[in-house]
């Protein structure tokens, strides 16, 4: 079983201090996550993101400490209305320069932005953000994974001899990797792509926390459940204990037999919502 640990204020991912507690809970150092609250321009108030490294961990530390700025900076070239395509490139950029590095690696990506009251999230991969809306679970990604028949069709249409098969239990492309989109992974870059999906929605009183974590977390844990874990620990009690709720998040997670990399992260989404 892998040691747990938790990510700290200081920790070198972080963009910048965050004046807001987040909590963050990590079963393995593989996984990285950044958070930010602090001096944004274009109405940003908040960024936030999880990234599951495999194959090492050099792509999710540079997703970690890259992708952030590179989505800002794509923001402040557009109006609002250009906010899926400022993804798209933060994204894209940031698969590029790693890239560049020729290290080994890649890793899953899942990212949420707060922007004038939206809430904003994209995701490479198969790291996933769910939403409690007044207790019922509401994801808001898709797992990017070869089993899925959108990203089958995707890889089998490419005319590049890919080809998707299950070995070892899990569908993989070339009989290796079992995510079908993300940063990094030099080798496999004709399918498995860092272009991100994304969803944009008002932030509204019934929008109580988001979960980001990693597949280690929801290949034994179904969304609602996650929301009723964290839910009585969060929303309606007078000392909120979102760490309490990370850390029982990851243990239900290690006591179903994960023995993936796990981390999950809380947002309360109540500091944001615009009056």
């Amino acid at each position: 079983m892998p040691s747990a640990n938790i990510a700290v204020a200081n920790s070198p991912v972080l963009l910048s201090p965050s004046p807001i507690s987040l909590p963050f809970f990590s079963s393995s150092s593989s996984n990285k996550h950044v958070r930010s609250s602090s001096s944004f321009t274009n109405n940003i108030e908040a960024f936030f993101g999880v990234f599951d490294g495999h194959g090492g961990v050099k792509a999710a530390d540079f997703a970690a400490k890259n992708i952030g700025k590179n989505i800002i900076s794509e923001v402040a070239l557009r109006s609002e209305e250009g906010q899926k395509e400022a993804e798209r490139e933060g994204y894209l950029t940031t698969d590029a320069n790693f890239l560049k590095l020729n290290a080994n690696g890649g890793s899953s990506c899942v990212t949420a932005l707060i922007q004038n009251g939206k809430l904003v999230v994209s995701n490479a991969g198969d790291c996933r953000a769910v939403m409690s809306r007044s207790g019922l679970a509401e994801a808001l990604t898709v797992d990017h994974r070869p089993s899925e028949q959108h990203e089958r069709e995707r890889i089998g249409k490419q005319l590049s001899g890919g080809y998707v098969d299950c070995s070892r239990g899990a569908w993989r492309i070339q009989g290796s990797l079992a995510v079908s989109r993300g940063i990094g992974d030099s080798h496999l870059k004709r399918w498995v792509i860092a272009e991100p999906e994304t969803k944009i929605l008002m932030i509204e009183p019934e929008c109580e926390f988001l979960i980001l974590a990693s597949d280690g977390l929801w290949d034994k844990v179904s969304n609602q459940e996650a929301v009723d874990v964290v839910r009585p620990l969060c929303i309606g009690v007078g000392d909120p204990k979102p760490s309490s709720a990370c850390r029982k998040l990851v243990d239900l997670a290690l006591m179903r037999g994960s023995s993936d990399d796990i981390s999950a992260m809380v947002i309360q989404l109540g500091h944001f919502v615009q009056c």
